[in-house]
């Protein structure tokens, strides 16, 4: 993991709207669902970013490889970075809270540890590691309940959707620093979002036929939310804060994600999460500090 930078008024700031903006595309995505099937909600979504990111290169005029290689490690990213996870959590989100599927989402960065780890010499589990990992598995395992994964019901089975996705997301993290290293991040990010698109787009047609475009004024926002702002400047909006915050520090762009979703669940949507899911949370969080070493850098510092 990379060493933490000090944080700047303006990487704070700059992370708080990220966090915002990412909290909001739950709700976006669960609105959209309600007219659109979920293939086609996904194309939908890298197809508009896409767009948009070609666009900043193009008025960039940033270099565009040319490599058949690099755009064949681009097709996997895009599978393991947008195509399953945004279509398995897409699919859960019909069956579980945004709020919960928020929370779900946080492990990201705890299987991203535990991936690294088994692929990578210098990622080795560290003791404040390790310990971090089994917080995040026991917070994730209280916020889905393991009463619930023994009935393996339709929403547990959604929950469990969810967590392929984050895994999904750790082996995509994992790819990228092993073929896409010496790449600009707004390259690669269109690159992948360009292979995404052209598995998302015949799989809409063959799986859901034509789109409807004649959604309401609510489906065509969402959508515009999640692809253009929640998508395309989130990702240009993620590698500005990486350069100025570190790895370490954005991890907690993490944590401000899931209240943001909570909160907008329950103001519009009127969910309600058990308290297991708040429980389940906090220790998520936990093992999240625990991971950046933030936790144990306060104790050293303890006279």
């Amino acid at each position: 993991m990379n060493a933490q930078k000090t944080m700047t008024t303006r990487a704070w700031a700059e992370m708080a709207l990220l966090s915002l903006i990412w909290g909001g595309s739950f709700l976006s995505i669960r609105l959209a669902l309600d007219e659109v099937p979920v293939i086609t909600a996904v194309a939908h979504r890298v197809f508009w970013a896409t767009l948009v990111l070609w666009g900043y290169i193009a008025l960039s005029r940033l270099p565009v490889p040319r490599d058949p290689k690099i755009w064949g490690a681009f097709l996997l990213m895009g599978v393991l970075n947008n195509v399953i996870p945004f279509s398995l959590m897409a699919w859960g989100q019909l069956y579980i809270e945004t709020g919960l599927t928020s929370i779900l989402n946080a492990a990201t960065a705890v299987f991203g540890v535990v991936v690294a780890s088994l692929l990578f010499a210098d990622e080795r589990l560290t003791l404040n590691r390790a310990v971090g990992v089994l917080l995040g598995f026991f917070g994730v395992a209280t916020a889905i309940g393991l009463e619930n994964l023994l009935q393996f019901d339709i929403r547990s089975t959604a929950q469990l959707a969810v967590l392929a996705g984050t895994l999904s997301y750790a082996f995509a993290g994992a790819w990228a620093r092993k073929r896409l290293h010496g790449l600009s991040p707004q390259v690669a990010s269109a690159g992948m979002l360009t292979a995404s698109t052209l598995v998302m787009v015949p799989m809409a047609f063959m799986v859901d036929g034509a789109p409807d475009l004649h959604l309401s004024v609510t489906a065509w926002g969402a959508i515009g939310y999640y692809a253009v702002i929640a998508t395309a400047f989130a990702y240009l909006l993620y590698y500005r804060i990486l350069g100025m915050a570190g790895s370490g520090n954005l991890m907690l762009c993490t944590l401000l994600v899931a209240p943001v979703a909570i909160v907008l669940g329950a103001l519009v949507l009127g969910e309600a999460l058990a308290p297991r899911a708040y429980l389940g949370f906090a220790l998520l969080a936990a093992g999240l500090l625990v991971l950046d070493g933030r936790i144990l850098g306060f104790l050293r510092k303890r006279p």
